[in-house]
């Protein structure tokens, strides 16, 4: 069977020939973000002390766009873990898309598709043109002989629609010359400025303590502002504290999370995040006066996709037996590889991931401090949508 390689988001899936291996009413935006959010609780229980950035929606992309080849059992595992409804979910992903993208949003969401795939490879029209109408897909051909020449264009095309912050996704090895057919990439770039921007002048060196317990000393931003802010608790009856800032387009939110207790694991809360649990939050939240201090931070992180997905009841579509494209091709292929690599950068003036005006508040008596100076959760919120479009565990900024 065929070599097909699928590059999620920042992702990344490869599919190769069989020859070779020898041969609820939750939004659509909100149940491939669950998919996405649950491969993030498996990296996390994995990598408890690292700094960790997904994409949930980027998974959730990748599939979608790998959806309408599949058949029979891949294409029923794909929907069951997604929860879309068996006849097809493109008119709502046609949507989704189209929202999440349209020119009306002040912060920039750039999310862009493609499909590499080999020259001569009969890739099936319908497939092609449900991917270019649903998510804008755009389709090209490349001479997987020269493994290094594909990776180099692939990596450049990526390059170009994260603004620079993916400069490298793929990398040739990753390519088979002979078993190679298609690339399929999704792309997804963020840039929010705060609706209450931090004042540089406020950014301070203050401690925070890691998760491995070490101290040190980190460019901590403050500002005293009035922001949503609430109080929740896991089912086991842990407490946390959920902040949110708003950017200035009023559609997208940075949401942070930590324990209420500083000797409560963030590992502990994390399990219990779902899409339902951030729409309870926005109806916990309280408009309040605070002094806010979070830290300046940059993380990037890769993912390997296929364990968790795995894991998560889609398997067909990596087994060189079982795999059912024939909606894709009528050249057998499956998925080798399935790749995410995501970055976040956070500072004064907003966020930059592939992530206004100033209220001075005088108060006769001092308004609280809520300070950011232990591990924490962060969650980037596509509001009108529930789509989260990236997430983190921050250990170190």
């Amino acid at each position: 069977m065929n070599h097909l390689v699928f590059l999620c988001l920042l992702g990344l899936a490869t599919f190769h020939s069989h020859d070779g291996a020898h041969s609820l009413a939750s939004s659509y935006g909100e149940r491939g973000s669950d998919l996405g959010i649950q491969v993030f609780q498996r990296e996390v229980h994995s990598r408890p002390l690292d700094n960790i950035v997904l994409s949930p929606h980027g998974v959730a992309s990748i599939l979608g766009m790998l959806l309408p080849g599949a058949h029979g059992e891949t294409r029923k595992q794909v929907l069951t873990a997604l929860r879309y409804n068996c006849t097809g979910p493109y008119k709502m992903l046609r949507k989704l898309h189209k929202t999440l993208t349209a020119k009306a949003n002040q912060d920039s969401v750039l999310i862009a598709n493609a499909m590499f795939t080999k020259d001569g490879f009969p890739m099936e029209e319908t497939f092609r043109a449900t991917n270019k109408a649903n998510f804008q897909c755009e389709s090209r051909s490349l001479d997987f002989r020269h493994p290094q020449t594909a990776a180099d264009e692939i990596n450049e095309w990526v390059s170009n629609k994260t603004k620079g912050h993916i400069p490298s996704l793929i990398k040739a090895d990753m390519l088979d010359s002979a078993l190679t057919r298609l690339v399929a990439v999704n792309s997804i770039y963020f840039k929010g400025l705060w609706k209450s921007r931090f004042q540089p002048e406020n950014t301070k060196l203050r401690h925070f303590t890691g998760g491995d317990g070490n101290v040190s000393k980190v460019p901590m931003m403050s500002q005293l502002s009035i922001f949503n802010i609430s109080m929740a608790t896991t089912p086991q009856g842990l407490k946390y504290k959920v902040i949110e800032l708003p950017y200035h387009g009023n559609t997208v939110s940075m949401l942070i999370a930590l324990p209420s207790e500083e000797d409560t694991p963030l590992s502990h809360i994390i399990p219990h995040i779902s899409t339902a649990t951030v729409q309870s939050w926005t109806q916990l939240m309280h408009r309040r006066k605070i002094r806010l201090l979070i830290p300046k931070f940059t993380a990037d992180a890769e993912v390997d996709l296929k364990e968790s997905l795995s894991a998560l009841g889609i398997t067909d579509m990596f087994s060189v037996e079982r795999a059912d494209f024939r909606h894709l091709s009528a050249e057998p292929v499956y998925v080798s590889k399935a790749l995410q690599k995501a970055k976040i950068e956070v500072n004064e003036d907003g966020t930059k991931a592939s992530a206004a005006t100033t209220a001075i508040l005088l108060a006769r008596s001092s308004p609280p401090w809520v300070t950011v100076d232990r591990p924490f959760l962060f969650l980037i919120r596509h509001n009108p949508t529930g789509t989260i479009l990236f997430m983190g565990q921050i250990n170190q900024p």
